[in-house]
C-alpha cells in the first residue's frame, strides 16, 4: 500500500451513522470514481450510534476531493478527515499461522521478540502470531516468517488517529 508515482496514498477517517447500508454507500462512491479500496476498517465508536470507517487509497488528488465532497453530502455521512497532510499514526493488526515443528520454536520465539509481536496459539505443527503496528513493521515481518512457510493470514486493515489535539469527533 506505498505510493506509487504519481499516486499519492490517502488515509482517510469517516465517521458515520451505525445504519445498515451505510458501508455498501460509501464503498460505492470510492468504486464509481475507480478507486480500489487498498484497506477497510469500520467498528463502532465510544458512542454505538456512530462507527468510523478507516479506509486508504491511492490515487488522483482532484478526483478524490470530488469523491470526499459526494461523501460529506450522503446523509449518513457525520465527519470526514483525510489525513494527507496531519500527522498522524496508523496501526494494522495481523495474525499469521506458520508452519512450525519443535526444531524451528526457538528461532520463531527470536524473530516474534525482535517484532515485538507474540505466539497466540501453538500446536504440534505450526503457531499462530499476533502482531500490531505500522504497515512496514508488517510487512518485514511477513518477509522474515516467509522461509518457515506461512499457511494462513489475516489482516484487519489500517486504522488511523491524527496526532496531537486535532480529534474527528462529533
Amino acid at each position: 500500500m506505498k505510493e506509487k508515482m504519481g499516486e499519492p496514498r490517502h488515509t482517510i477517517s469517516i465517521l458515520v451513522e451505525n445504519k445498515f447500508g451505510v458501508l455498501a454507500r460509501v464503498a460505492s462512491l470510492f468504486s464509481a470514481r475507480g478507486f480500489n479500496i487498498d484497506s477497510l476498517a469500520v467498528g463502532e465508536t465510544e458512542d454505538p450510534t456512530v462507527s468510523r470507517m478507516t479506509i486508504v487509497v491511492k490515487g488522483d488528488e482532484r478526483v478524490l476531493e470530488q469523491v470526499e465532497k459526494q461523501l460529506n453530502k450522503l446523509i449518513d455521512v457525520i465527519k470526514l478527515c483525510d489525513y494527507v497532510e496531519t500527522p498522524h499514526l496508523e496501526r494494522d493488526l495481523a495474525l499469521i499461522k506458520v508452519k512450525a515443528d519443535k526444531n524451528d520454536r526457538s528461532e520463531l520465539l527470536q524473530i516474534v521478540d525482535i517484532f515485538r509481536a507474540k505466539i497466540v496459539d501453538v500446536s504440534d505443527n505450526s503457531v499462530i502470531i499476533e502482531v500490531t503496528g505500522d504497515e512496514d513493521k508488517i510487512e518485514a515481518l511477513i518477509r522474515m516468517l516467509a522461509s518457515f512457510g506461512i499457511q494462513e493470514m489475516s489482516r484487519t486493515g489500517i486504522v488511523a488517529m491524527a496526532r496531537g489535539g486535532k480529534t474527528l469527533t462529533l
